[in-house]
């Protein structure tokens, strides 16, 4: 295709693309970073053979690129969770949050209840977690099909599969999913924030930053689950959690807390000020799922895509 010949051209033509593609890759990989990763190496795949492009089907022509690329990238790393049956977001060190504000870039029309379901649903957490439990070409079956809204024939083609084959494919990946969602909400999460879940978090800002354990603990359900990948530990119930809570909150320094959201869930990014220091620094970033008015899950990851967030180097002032 003549168009994509010179290096403007194809710049242009590609960069509509680049933050589906990279939502594309983070599901196939669970990680921010690694799926920037991908999308470099899929623009550089797409670049060396835009001559062989027949200028039909340009952005399928891009996600069979893309697919091929994290198939490559999960192939080579070689790496499962710690155990085949999922029990913790924790089983899977290399899972990092996504942010909303990039997620808006992509997203579905709102006249399209489906499509949003499903997009809601397939960048939960747990999610990406399960599907990391899954043999790369069930993953990509699984992703092309019921996210992407490939057909049999489509897939079977990108995956040099039978269309038998991708379908027996797809139907392995939706059991193995339905057995492994570790201890999660079945289905998407709701479009905003609710009344209810803003009281929480704002409750939970005030309790962090004050170091009130026992205002925190009266928010958490007695069967809250707690990770921090890639830590490998996690928690299965308040009462293993709450006993550490104490040291963590007060021990370390000053706490001051930003409401933000990943993964189409609310999240609280923390910084710290050190006692024997003057300023505060980003420190780690709690995504919550909440049920029925408590906290149900925490997820927390360390501040190293505090940038990506838009989140700003120092807290506000207050």
């Amino acid at each position: 295709m003549t168009t994509l010949l010179d290096d403007a051209a194809f710049a242009a033509s590609t960069e509509p693309y680049r933050r589906e593609l990279h939502v594309h890759s983070y599901r196939m990989l669970g990680s921010f970073e690694e799926a920037e990763d991908a999308v470099q190496e899929t623009l550089l795949r797409a670049w060396r053979s835009r001559e062989s492009f027949d200028g039909s089907a340009f952005r399928a022509w891009l996600y069979r690129i893309a697919t091929n690329v994290c198939l490559d990238q999960i192939r080579r790393n070689n790496r499962r969770p710690r155990s085949r049956s999922l029990d913790s977001l924790g089983e899977v060190p290399w899972l990092q949050p996504y942010p909303d504000r990039l997620l808006d870039e992509v997203a579905p029309r709102e006249d399209e209840p489906d499509a949003v379901a499903v997009q809601r649903e397939t960048i939960e957490l747990a999610f990406l977690a399960a599907i990391q439990l899954l043999p790369p070409r069930q993953r990509a079956v699984l992703i092309l099909r019921d996210v992407v809204e490939w057909s049999a024939r489509e897939t079977a083609e990108l995956l040099e599969m039978s269309v038998p084959a991708v379908n027996s494919a797809l139907q392995r990946a939706h059991a193995t999913m339905a057995a492994n969602r570790p201890h999660g909400r079945v289905g998407a999460p709701p479009p905003d924030v609710t009344p209810e879940e803003r009281s929480l978090l704002e409750r939970s800002i005030r309790a962090h930053e004050a170091a009130d354990v026992d205002a925190m603990a009266s928010m958490l359900r007695d069967d809250v689950r707690v990770a921090m990948p890639p830590l490998p530990f996690w928690f299965s119930d308040k009462a293993s959690f709450v006993p550490g809570l104490g040291p963590g909150l007060r021990d370390p320094g000053e706490w001051r807390l930003i409401e933000t959201r990943a993964n189409r869930m609310p999240a609280l990014a923390t910084y710290l000020r050190p006692w024997d220091e003057t300023e505060f620094r980003p420190f780690k970033l709690d995504v919550m799922r909440i049920e029925d008015g408590l906290v149900a899950e925490i997820t927390t990851f360390d501040a190293r895509l505090f940038p990506e967030f838009g989140l700003p180097p120092v807290p506000p002032d207050r």
